[in-house]
C-alpha cells in the first residue's frame, strides 16, 4: 500500500495510488478523416482547341522608344574639351609670366621715356578678369629654339595699347635679335622701344 503525502504529518489517501500515463510525441499530427466519397473525374470526348490569345485581353502598346544618348555624350564631350582647353590655357598663360623674357620687356616698357608721354606713369600689363587678374599673353616664348613672338596689352594712367615683341636667334649660342618691339597705342600712336635688347 502506497500513501500520499502532502503536508507534513497529514495523509491524502490510504487507498493504492494508479497511474496511467500516455506517450505522445511532438512530431506526430492529426490525420485527416478518410474521404467520404469518391472524387469526381471529368473526361472529355475531343482534343482541345487553342483559343485566340487576344480573345479576351486588349491588344499591347507599343514599346516606348529609348531615347538616344548621343546627345549627352556629346555634351559631356563637348564640356571636358572645353575644360581642357581652359586648363591649358591658363597653364601655358602662366608659363609665359613667369618668364625672365616677359619681366625684361615690361621693365623696358616702363623705363621707356616716350612711351611715359603717352600712356602716363604706373606703365603695367593690362589684367583680364577671365585669368583671375592676370593678363593674357598670346604668342609664344621658346628660347631654346630662338623663337620670342608675343604680344599682350598694356596700360597706364593716360591710355592704352598693345604691346608686340619679336626676337629670333639665328644659330645657336648666337644673341637675339629683335625685330619688333613697338606698342600700338588705342589712339592709333605708335610708340617703338628704345631699348631693343631685352632678351640676353
Amino acid at each position: 500500500m502506497s500513501v500520499l503525502r502532502l503536508k507534513k504529518g497529514s495523509i491524502l489517501s490510504s487507498r493504492p495510488f494508479t497511474a496511467a500515463f500516455t506517450r505522445c510525441y511532438a512530431t506526430e499530427l492529426p490525420r485527416p478523416p478518410p474521404p467520404t466519397s469518391q472524387p469526381v473525374v471529368e473526361t472529355f470526348s475531343d482534343t482541345s482547341r487553342p483559343r485566340p490569345y487576344y480573345a479576351k485581353h486588349p491588344p499591347f502598346r507599343e514599346l516606348p522608344r529609348v531615347k538616344s544618348k548621343w546627345p549627352i555624350t556629346l555634351a559631356a564631350v563637348a564640356v571636358g574639351l572645353t575644360g581642357w582647353a581652359a586648363f591649358m590655357t591658363f597653364a601655358t598663360n602662366q608659363e609665359k609670366l613667369s618668364s625672365s623674357v616677359f619681366r625684361s620687356i615690361v621693365r623696358a616698357l616702363r623705363a621707356d621715356p616716350q612711351l611715359r608721354e603717352v600712356l602716363g606713369e604706373a606703365i603695367r600689363p593690362q589684367p583680364e578678369w577671365y585669368l583671375n587678374g592676370d593678363p593674357h599673353v598670346k604668342g609664344k616664348i621658346n628660347q631654346l629654339q630662338g623663337n620670342i613672338d608675343v604680344s599682350f596689352r598694356v596700360r597706364g594712367s593716360k591710355g592704352s595699347g598693345t604691346l608686340y615683341f619679336t626676337s629670333i636667334r639665328k644659330e645657336k649660342g648666337a644673341p637675339f635679335t629683335v625685330l619688333r618691339f613697338r606698342v600700338i597705342c588705342d589712339d592709333g600712336t605708335i610708340v617703338n622701344i628704345s631699348d631693343t635688347s631685352p632678351v640676353a
